[in-house]
């Protein structure tokens, strides 16, 4: 297909010679090619030199640039247009967008909303107030939990302090509980977000299910789901790459002032609790960015040491390691019965 005199091609992604000169043009225009990259839209001219790329990774809309010599012709729109196109054929139909700040204006034009700007990067959605509609579902959901207790006798207070956990639960360990526990002893009421992404051993349902089994008895304890709007590939892409390298430039910033900006406040959240992190340098580097920027929004952090078992704390990194082993005495270390029931009888998984 041919637009404004070039070429259009695509990958899912590319490779070889094509991806090196991507990352070249990328690298021209003040970006970096991300490897979780599914599908690249192109044009080229008849030299084969790329003129327009623009890249999709889940949800996400990314990687888009416009050579300076063909700005003012469209070809923004019309690598948008392509790659929304491949995301609509796929049944992806909320999308996000990351950009420079200086192109707020472009891509508004364009049907996406701002959700956040930081000093480097600007995250937008297609959906007017998506991120203000879910809170708000988020907060009937905590108005119905407490309007249930209240019903069932449940003394209220006039001002209930509200916490915050946010966790993978990749499946919800004795480490998750004893967090839990540990949080819920400083607060009234705490939120318990898990998250929806589908990039762990377990699916976004799964994780739901462990972790509402897991905290069943702990009635103060209110569970959510997290959308795309908490360390997803959307707020903190980098979160789920456990590489080094890339953990040193992972964004942190953008997802911890979505949290401040979008959930703190309408959820009445005073305090935000994590585990401490001796080993993975990306959780550790959110958990350092939570401390700095949190007091900003009215939050403190509070970092609570984790559950170990016997030298070491206890993972589910080494969880999902005895599940794929079935290394059955491990395993009843380090989760909880109703886990190792939800195991058992809901997902088939024989250890």
């Amino acid at each position: 297909m041919i637009f404004n005199g070039l070429y259009a091609e695509n990958g899912s992604p590319l490779s070889g010679r094509r991806l090196d000169k991507l990352k070249q043009f990328l690298a021209a225009n003040g970006l970096a090619y991300d490897d979780t990259i599914e599908y690249t839209v192109l044009f080229t001219d008849d030299d084969g030199e790329i003129k327009a790329a623009g890249s999709a990774a889940g949800s996400v809309l990314k990687c888009i640039a416009v050579d300076g010599s063909m700005r003012g012709e469209g070809l923004t729109a019309k690598v948008v247009t392509d790659l929304v196109a491949w995301e609509t054929a796929r049944g992806v139909t909320h999308l996000f967008l990351f950009t420079k700040p200086g192109n707020k204006q472009m891509f508004s034009d364009l049907g996406f909303y701002e959700i956040l700007c930081t000093d480097t990067v600007l995250l937008m959605e297609n959906r007017r107030n998506g991120i203000q509609n879910f809170v708000k579902t988020v907060s009937e959901e905590t108005e119905a939990a407490i309007d249930s207790l209240s019903r069932e006798g449940m003394v209220i207070p006039e001002e209930p302090l509200y916490g915050a956990v946010v966790a993978n639960c990749d499946p919800f360990t004795r480490g998750h509980r004893y967090l839990v526990e540990q949080s819920l002893a400083q607060c009234d009421f705490l939120h318990l977000f898990i998250l929806s992404e589908d990039r762990s051993f377990f699916s976004a349902d799964e994780r739901y299910e462990m972790a509402k089994a897991g905290t069943a008895d702990l009635k103060r304890v209110i569970l959510h789901h997290t959308s795309d709007y908490l360390i997803s590939a959307a707020t903190f892409p980098t979160y789920f790459i456990k590489d080094t390298e890339k953990a040193v430039v992972a964004n942190t910033e953008l997802d911890v002032r979505v949290f401040g900006q979008y959930f703190a406040g309408p959820l009445s959240i005073k305090k935000r609790f994590a585990g401490t992190e001796p080993a993975d340098p990306v959780t550790k580097a959110y958990n350092d960015t939570m401390r700095r920027i949190l007091p900003e929004y009215g939050v403190e952090f509070v970092e609570i040491e984790r559950l170990a078992a016997g030298d070491s704390p206890v993972s589910a990194k080494n969880v999902r390691k005895a599940l794929k082993e079935q290394d059955r005495m491990t395993l009843e270390k380090l989760l909880p019965e109703t886990t190792v029931a939800y195991l058992a009888e809901k997902t088939g998984r024989v250890f």
